[in-house]
């Protein structure tokens, strides 16, 4: 199987534990699964989420435990291994390892991982990780900690779902592509959620990739020419959204194969 044959996908719900193997996938595969909520990425530049907050996403994990943080931590891919970092209130423990505490980010190694938290109602809620290995593959020591991070922006599912739907053209590789418009990407948005508790309209669109630019214009790895600087000529039209779904493609945080969330196959 090769990679482009694997996209990032959502679990069965009746998938069994990830610690009796998991499905056929590419080496350096992460499976991520808690309780019934799963979810599984080939190996490339990808930010995987987990906490509480359902709909912010990709993995639920304590859902009814207001100790959990909304995101507990997240698995990033620099393209080749991939990296736990701790986004929460409670250290997460890690077999073998020292507690993974707020903001540390190590390693994790291929096989089998159960990740818990432990929370003040004497509850432990269980991670289960499981990375598709490579039997060619020299075995490296997990839990390592790092300082260099990779430039992938971080975005949350809605996020990721609202560019993907945006940028579809870009993402296409069409020839000469620009951003839909909000209609259109909130109704593709409302096709890949049927029924949706809150159907999404083109303001509500609007306003989130607003916020999101204005979010991506500070702090470290900021992206320039997102929201309206000194020098910009007006009317500024598609340049801004433009400018944001190029950064993303440069830096492989949006790749072609995203268009699974629309349902197309790249």
């Amino acid at each position: 199987m090769q990679i482009r044959d694997f996209i990032p996908q959502v679990l069965p719900q009746n998938l069994p534990s990830l610690a009796g193997g998991v499905p056929p996938a590419p080496a350096g595969t992460i499976f991520v699964k808690a309780g019934p909520s799963g979810f599984a990425v080939p190996p490339r530049k990808f930010t995987l989420h987990f906490g509480r907050a359902e709909l912010d996403v990709h993995v639920v994990i304590g859902g009814d435990d207001e100790f959990v943080s909304r995101l507990a931590g997240v698995f990033t891919c620099d393209g080749d291994e991939w990296w736990l970092r701790n986004e929460g209130r409670r250290p997460i423990l890690m077999p073998g390892t020292e507690p993974v505490l707020r903001h540390h980010e190590v390693s994790v190694g291929p096989g089998y991982t159960p990740l818990t938290i432990e929370t003040p109602n004497r509850r432990t809620h269980l991670l289960e990780v499981h990375i598709v290995g490579n039997p060619s593959q020299q075995h490296r020591d997990v839990g390592q900690a790092r300082t260099l991070t990779s430039d992938v922006t971080d975005l949350s599912p809605v996020e990721r779902m609202m560019l993907i739907a945006l940028g579809q053209r870009y993402l296409r590789r069409e020839p000469y592509p620009a951003p839909v418009t909000w209609k259109q990407a909130a109704d593709d948005l409302n096709e890949a959620q049927p029924n949706p508790v809150h159907p999404w309209t083109a303001k509500a669109v609007e306003r989130r990739i607003a916020e999101l630019r204005a979010r991506l214009s500070t702090g470290a790895g900021a992206i320039r020419g997102v929201v309206k600087e000194p020098g910009m000529v007006e009317p500024l039209g598609n340049t801004l959204n433009d400018n944001l779904i190029r950064a993303l493609l440069r830096n492989a945080t949006l790749v072609p194969e995203d268009l699974y969330v629309l349902g197309e196959n790249v």
